[in-house]
């Protein structure tokens, strides 16, 4: 597979980003902690028919990591992203979100939806409605990123990769595991704690009074053994216009890592089906 590297300045901040492939292009975005390494799976098993763009996010990977907080905010996020994908996608693209990047492509949704020819969302949210709940979570994101400062990259990822959420994983085994950790352990530390800071799920704008807004269809991707977040989805799925859920057996909160077969079986036939419909609007048998 080759792949062309590079940086995309924005608002002050350059940004990573990787290109493989040929075709209708398709950007993936990945979760709190990973990078582009972190999603080469799906971009090299996609890159046969489609522009695989990945993206590291600020303070992520390869791109810009600044001192200051402000770049690192949700909104500042999103326009970050849309100026790496206006300068490479060249033209509208599917988007495929894991978690972080799950919230952010519903922002792309929100904000930029000349962007977007659909999403596919995996294991996220449209950020927290409730304000006490929100509050909660800011106040646990601002000790959890006081805590990686403190202690280092090292001692954190040992404890995320311990969390509940991530349990299912093991089934990944010990090598892919300690594949899994060394790309995390490649991020710096004053990188994660503005991330979760100022674009986490606490921090961010929530979403939810702007659903409706969302043109583009939506495929909301959830683990059949993570039950929190596939209540998530369901509750997304009744307030946005054009969208499914798809459950993938076997799997947890990265579905797409722990099951990557029939994720990718999924993500083919909605892309598919989004672009038959595009191509023929009026023929309701298109897709």
């Amino acid at each position: 597979m080759k792949t062309d590297e590079h940086r995309i300045r924005s608002g002050g901040v350059e940004l990573h980003a990787l290109l493989d492939g040929d075709g209708i292009p398709v950007v993936i975005l990945h979760g709190f902690t990973g990078s582009c390494a972190s999603v080469e799976g799906i971009a090299r098993d996609l890159s046969d028919h489609h522009r695989m763009l990945r993206i590291d996010f600020i303070g992520h990977g390869a791109s810009d990591a600044p001192a200051e907080r402000e770049p690192y905010h949700f909104d500042r996020c999103v326009d970050q992203i849309a100026d790496v994908i206006g300068q490479l996608a060249h033209g509208p693209a599917h988007l495929i979100g894991y978690s972080m990047g799950g919230r952010v492509a519903l922002g792309l949704c929100v904000a930029r939806p000349e962007l977007v020819k659909s999403a596919t969302v995996i294991g996220a949210r449209a950020g927290i409605e409730n304000a006490a709940e929100r509050a909660e979570r800011v106040r646990d994101d601002e000790a959890l990123a006081d805590s990686i400062e403190r202690e280092g990259v090292p001692a954190f990822v040992t404890r995320w990769m311990a969390l509940p959420l991530f349990a299912s994983q093991r089934r990944l085994g010990t090598a892919r595991l300690a594949q899994e950790r060394k790309q995390r352990l490649a991020n710096r530390a004053h990188g994660l704690a503005n991330s979760l800071r100022a674009m986490g799920a606490g921090a961010q704008p929530p979403l939810h009074a702007r659903l409706a807004e969302i043109c583009a269809p939506v495929c909301l991707v959830v683990g059949d053994e993570d039950a929190r977040f596939a209540g998530i989805a369901n509750a997304l799925a009744d307030d946005l216009p054009h969208a499914r859920v798809e459950t993938i057996p076997g799997s947890g909160h990265a579905a797409h890592i722990e099951n990557p077969e029939a994720f990718l079986k999924v993500v083919r036939a909605f892309i598919d089906e989004v672009e038959a419909q595009r191509a023929h609007p009026e023929d309701p048998h298109a897709a």
